[in-house]
């Protein structure tokens, strides 16, 4: 999990380093500081459960059955990238991760979907819809509660509660704060989101709870990113720097975890530091293979519309001649 955290991180970092130099365009959210509620979630689950989430979904993308290079080729626009550079920051998946998604509270319904789909064929998995503090208050997240407990299905819905949202403190949208109250008939327990055992131990319960035909879930991480909402968010206009600050020098979910290990003896100071190096030596190897890759070629641009091997005969628009119409 350290190695994990620490290699989740440095992709992240080369994120915005790629994005500075205006190699990456457009959005990017990056999860600085989150990587306990990534990481943790992916050691208490088992392969064949499903997560969905929104922007923050590098980590998941990688952890989840993708690669470092893939991600950051999908930032860059890149053939080699998970979307093969047509999808972005918001639009990565793999065969058990429904991606980021860019509509705000829009993956909830869709999680709940998905767990619909699993009961209805009577498997034994847990579906994991994530969304943010700033998406609790949307509309189509108390539906998606109402249905999720109207016909009990196994899915945990995590509210990544990391304080503020595009510009805004939670207090400040939020008549509740304490997220995982508002389901209604629904349970919810709180976890602390910078611990990686409290956030492991968290999911391990949830996953339990939903595969025992108890019903849908509702789990809170409280969080915190370190930079802004976006790339185009400083991150400080809503927030004062001693508090992030104050937050990366006391609950930095790393460190919290490097804390753990050499006060168990599981690792020295000295080989926590050599798993350091060898993290940023693979995202550095992998940001090289990404920027070698070509940018997608313009026929691609009908390609992957459907899934491979369900594509229909026919789809509109995709003959030169008749591009005029549209």
């Amino acid at each position: 999990m350290y190695r994990e955290m620490n290699t989740m991180r440095r992709m992240e970092q080369a994120a915005d380093a790629l994005y500075k130099a205006k190699l990456i365009r457009g959005f990017c959210h990056l999860a600085i500081g989150q990587e306990a509620v990534a990481v943790g979630l992916e050691h208490s689950i088992t392969k064949e459960d499903l997560v969905i989430t929104a922007y923050r979904c590098h980590p998941f993308a990688v952890l989840r059955g993708g690669s470092i290079k893939g991600v950051i080729g999908e930032l860059l626009g890149r053939q080699i990238g998970m979307s093969h550079g047509k999808g972005g920051s918001m639009h990565i998946f793999t065969h058990r991760f429904f991606g980021g998604n860019g509509i705000v509270g829009a993956q909830v319904p869709v999680g709940a979907g998905i767990a619909f789909a699993q009961k209805y064929l009577e498997k034994p998995t847990a579906t994991f819809a994530m969304y943010g503090d700033g998406a609790s208050n949307q509309g189509q997240v108390f539906e998606a509660f109402n249905m999720a407990k109207l016909w009990n299905l196994p899915c945990v819905f995590v509210c990544e509660n990391n304080k503020y949202g595009m510009g805004t403190s939670a207090e400040r949208s939020s008549s509740n704060t304490e997220y995982y109250t508002r389901g209604d008939k629904i349970p919810g327990i709180q976890a602390n989101g910078m611990d990686i055992i409290a956030t492991a131990q968290a999911v391990k319960y949830a996953r339990e709870w939903v595969i025992a035909g108890k019903g849908p879930l509702l789990l809170e991480f409280v969080t915190y990113r370190y930079g802004g909402h976006s790339m185009s968010d400083p991150g400080t206009t809503y927030r004062t720097r001693e508090e992030i600050q104050r937050m990366r020098s006391t609950q930095d979910p790393i460190r919290g975890l490097q804390r753990y290990i050499e006060e168990w003896g599981v690792a020295t100071e000295e080989e926590l530091k050599k798993i350091d190096k060898e993290a940023k030596a693979t995202v550095d190897k992998a940001v090289e293979e990404a920027k070698a890759s070509p940018e997608p070629l313009l026929e691609d641009l009908w390609t992957d519309i459907y899934y491979k091997g369900t594509e229909p005969p026919f789809m509109r628009g995709r003959e030169r001649e008749e591009i005029h119409h549209y």
